[in-house]
């Protein structure tokens, strides 16, 4: 999709707020430091409209990112960061399951992992309840670029046995550096959301 038109809507905490304009909504989950907001940031060719936070763990809320007044992006707080007290992680924890539960137009998860390392506990809880919501998921590795090319079969393997992804669970290997991936992730967020590239 080519990307002109973009804006940050909202930063949501409860239903009430969302948007109402019945966009289709693809949401992108996955821990702190993962790249989230590398991965918004090149899907929509800009530089700083998703921000990479300097201390993790800080996005509390539900971000809405506009694309051409045809979709939107849903930048869903980061998990796994130690500092963040229990009590704001059962807080957020109750927001993200509520959206994920109850938001008709919201089309899939995008959920990302560390290319680089083992999926983690969190990473695995996060795909068994996006199973569990029976929501379509494109599992993204991202960092792409510290990997050997010659690992990336290994690399997706790995991911797939570690997270027991289902066979219709997509996987794509990324890079915000070298935009690997890129146009295979807009695929798949074309495809669920039905709008049409360019």
């Amino acid at each position: 999709m080519k990307v002109q038109n973009v804006e940050m809507t909202i930063s949501a905490v409860s239903p009430a707020q969302y948007p109402n304009e019945g966009f289709p909504e693809i949401a992108l989950s996955g821990r702190s430091n993962v790249g989230k907001s590398s991965l918004i940031n090149t899907l929509i060719n800009r530089k700083g409209l998703a921000r990479t936070s300097s201390q993790p763990g800080k996005t509390q809320t539900l971000n809405f990112y506009n694309i051409e007044s045809e979709l939107y992006f849903v930048d869903v707080p980061g998990y796994g960061y130690a500092k963040v007290s229990k009590k704001d992680r059962e807080k957020w924890g109750q927001m993200i399951e509520r959206y994920f539960s109850d938001r008709p137009v919201l089309r899939g998860v995008i959920s990302l992992v560390d290319g680089r390392h083992e999926p983690t506990e969190l990473d695995c809880q996060m795909i068994d309840f996006l199973h569990y919501y029976d929501l379509p998921i494109l599992v993204c590795a991202t960092k792409m670029d510290k990997i050997p090319r010659g690992k990336w079969n290994r690399t997706e393997s790995q991911i797939r046995k570690k997270l027991a992804l289902n066979p219709q669970d997509e996987i794509v290997l990324f890079s915000s550096v070298t935009k690997a991936g890129k146009e295979e992730v807009w695929n798949w967020v074309e495809k669920m959301s039905g709008i049409k590239g360019d």
